[in-house]
């Protein structure tokens, strides 16, 4: 973090490798479409983004004192599978078409 309290570029340039990587690597058969909706998407790009940060701290869990380390375990395993299904869940929804029927009218352009 730089001073501000912001990221500088290299932090956030390898913050956004992660998660894009991380979300590629459960989905590898659409990594396209994990790509398109990571750049395009900025709510799919914080869930990929919540799903890096859940699996670091799970991969660090044996750091935590032993007295909290099996319940937090449990609790980053919970989360990780949750944010898993939750982009699995996008990643479904943004295959959907949205079809009009010949007579509907069409939307007015702004």
């Amino acid at each position: 973090m730089t001073a501000g309290g912001g990221m500088t570029s290299g932090e956030s340039n390898s913050t956004h490798l992660s998660a894009l990587g991380i979300a590629e690597a459960q989905f590898p058969a659409q990594a396209a479409r994990v790509r398109h909706l990571f750049e395009m998407n900025e709510t799919f790009r914080t869930m990929c983004e919540d799903l890096a940060s859940a699996a670091e701290a799970l991969a660090h869990v044996e750091r935590l004192p032993e007295s909290v380390r099996e319940t937090r375990r449990q609790e980053y395993a919970s989360l990780v599978d949750a944010l898993i299904a939750e982009i699995g869940d996008a990643l479904s929804q943004s295959k959907v078409v949205m079809l009009r029927r010949s007579g509907e009218a069409k939307p007015r352009p702004q």
